[in-house]
């Protein structure tokens, strides 16, 4: 299926632009017609796939994170997240609920809370390399 719409956009992985992967998404996504309830899905998936990248991909520099967003003809919209990271040794255990490599503070539920919001989740990641994170969601399904 063709995309009616797409966007790319780079920025570093700083704390401060998850806020601003939000906000961007969010009105990208804005042309769909999503629900209030299907725009807060969105945009938290997409905050806890931003805030993996900060936190785990970069853990002690800054990187590249790259989110590109594509809308379909029949309401779907996909979005990956992408890094060129650490990468992740193991992506089934990584997606476990609890499970974490960033220490105590943290909770080890992103991608639980990905799959919780989103219709599908996809991670694809090397070791040295980077991770791909891609979600999807129909919207506008009033």
């Amino acid at each position: 299926m063709k995309a009616l719409n797409t966007v790319k956009i780079t920025f570093p992985s700083r704390s401060v632009n998850e806020g601003f992967a939000r906000s961007t998404l969010s009105a990208f996504a804005a042309q769909a017609d999503p629900t209030l309830d299907e725009l807060a899905d969105v945009k938290t998936a997409v905050s806890e796939a931003v805030t993996n990248c900060i936190v785990h991909a970069y853990a002690n520099t800054i990187g590249p994170i790259t989110l590109t967003a594509a809308l379909y003809e029949d309401g779907t919209l996909r979005v990956a997240v992408a890094d060129k990271g650490c990468g992740i040794p193991d992506v089934s255990k990584a997606m476990e609920p609890l499970f974490t490599t960033g220490g105590a503070e943290r909770a080890g539920l992103g991608f639980a809370v990905m799959e919780s919001f989103m219709d599908s989740v996809k991670v694809r990641s090397a070791p040295g390399k980077g991770t791909r994170v891609t979600l999807s969601k129909r919207l506008g399904t009033r």
